[in-house]
């Protein structure tokens, strides 16, 4: 015979007390369906954001259509006049990650063709530096010296050997 104690029933009520509590006490949930993602087709340009630059500023922003970066004589650091246009270019690398531009050293008709191959390499590599520390990325810059093979003046002069002691970044794709 089963014998049914005090203790027993104290045991059984507190039980069903506590059941009683938890679920009174549990939150409801109520569930959401997930946020669903737009249904525009999907593009191969790089979406337009504010400030970004675009090709089309290639030829109509006073900053990036100057593309040619002179030096001092004998000098393969960059001028501080030239900071900016070479930031105003590494923003337009940033913006277009598919760009691409090859830097063309090049330096006067003094010293020997191996000194001004050297040097101009030199020069394109500190714009191609100063490109990355404003944020370009090495894989978008190609360095290329002409050393003294491709004047832009031919006098003897120091106007002109001024003239030739550059880089010229050359975009080979925008």
């Amino acid at each position: 015979m089963n014998s049914i104690t005090p203790a027993t029933i104290g045991k059984t009520l507190l039980a069903a007390v506590l059941c009683t509590a938890a679920v009174a006490c549990s939150k409801k949930v109520k569930e959401e369906a997930p946020p669903q993602e737009p249904t525009t087709p999907a593009t191969t340009q790089t979406p337009s954001t504010p400030g970004a630059y675009t090709p089309e500023d290639l030829d109509t922003d006073a900053c990036l259509r100057q593309r040619v970066v002179y030096f001092d004589l004998d000098q393969d650091s960059l001028r501080p006049e030239f900071q900016s246009i070479v930031a105003c270019h590494a923003k337009y690398l940033r913006d277009r990650p598919t760009s691409r531009m090859t830097l063309e050293g090049n330096a006067d008709e003094r010293g020997s063709r191996d000194y001004n191959v050297g040097l101009g390499e030199r020069r394109g590599n500190a714009v191609s530096s100063a490109i990355q520390a404003n944020g370009g990325s090495v894989s978008q810059t190609t360095v290329v010296s002409y050393g003294e093979e491709r004047p832009v003046c031919t006098d003897s002069t120091e106007d002109c050997w001024a003239k030739n002691r550059r880089v010229e970044i050359v975009y080979t794709a925008k």
